[in-house]
């Protein structure tokens, strides 16, 4: 489904301008459907408050999120810390706001998992598993793991490993470990407890081997030219969101507690993380092989 075919125009009085329509990116961190979901009534408020009708667009993978930011001219994404940071260096975005969650965290961190009788304990008893990514765009998803790999002394993990894939979302990864269909997998640390708080297995039956440094939470980006009235009341909008019986009702089904005033700097972990690994994010071809 495309971004234009999504959702209900509300009526309009005759003879009044029609309402702006935006157009905001999601990327794909779970089920498109649950990503929807969550994020719909976020869409609908801002949509209120904000005086421009927000239309939610679920990409399919990782990457399209930057692909469709340019060839469908989206004005806005929640993009992932590390869609946020190419998004910075290749489109010149403008960072806005990003949720505080109920434990006061506004920020993420990636992990590497392995089946807690997989007999795996480090990089060296990864030598011929099978690894299952998320996607090339993703800090938990694939920058973690490269920078793992370098720190754990393997300097060609695709010859180290049998098989490496990428699994397209966080709960995928999960799930393909769980299930036995990797043996080891990456994926961001809200995405395990969530899922981990519905499916007792998780827990009981994964091992958490590293994790990566804290990066932001998944935050709302915005096209450089979009307009400052514009850019202004959405950012304002959803600052403000915790100070209305309505906003606060959005927020709870969220699960956040607020939003927060987000900028380049708070992008500084995974620019550094991919520094380390001597990783060019400007020209970074973040397309899955």
């Amino acid at each position: 489904m495309s971004c234009r075919d999504q959702g209900e125009v509300a009526p309009i009085d005759v003879g009044a301008p029609p309402p702006r329509t935006i157009r905001v990116g999601l990327i794909p961190e779970q089920d498109m459907f649950e990503q929807r979901k969550r994020y719909q009534p976020v869409a609908d408020y801002l949509s209120k408050k904000a005086g421009a009708k927000v239309e939610l667009c679920v990409l399919s993978r990782y990457g399209n999120i930057l692909d469709n930011f340019v060839s469908n001219r989206l004005d806005g994404a929640f993009f992932g810390s590390f869609t946020g940071a190419l998004a910075l260096r290749k489109l010149g975005v403008e960072a806005l706001a990003r949720p505080e969650y109920l434990d006061g965290t506004s920020t993420y961190h990636g992990l590497i998992f392995v089946r807690k009788d997989s007999g795996i304990a480090g990089g060296s008893e990864m030598k011929g598993k099978r690894f299952a990514f998320v996607d090339k765009a993703t800090t938990a998803g694939y920058l973690l793991p490269l920078y793992y790999f370098k720190m754990q002394g393997i300097d060609d993990h695709r010859s180290w490993l049998r098989e490496t894939y990428f699994s397209g979302t966080h709960e995928a990864s999960i799930y393909d470990v769980l299930e036995k269909r990797a043996d080891v997998g990456a994926a961001k640390n809200t995405v395990f407890a969530r899922l981990a708080s519905r499916d007792p297995r998780i827990s009981a039956e994964l091992m958490i081997l590293a994790r990566s440094p804290d990066v932001p939470e998944n935050g709302l980006c915005v096209r450089e030219d979009l307009g400052a009235p514009l850019e202004t009341k959405i950012k304002e909008s959803l600052l403000k969101m915790d100070h209305d019986e309505e906003g606060r009702e959005v927020l709870t089904g969220f699960g956040a507690r607020r939003f927060i005033a987000t900028t380049e700097e708070d992008y500084a972990a995974v620019f550094e993380l991919a520094a380390k690994i001597g990783l060019d994010l400007a020209t970074y071809d973040y397309v899955n092989e």
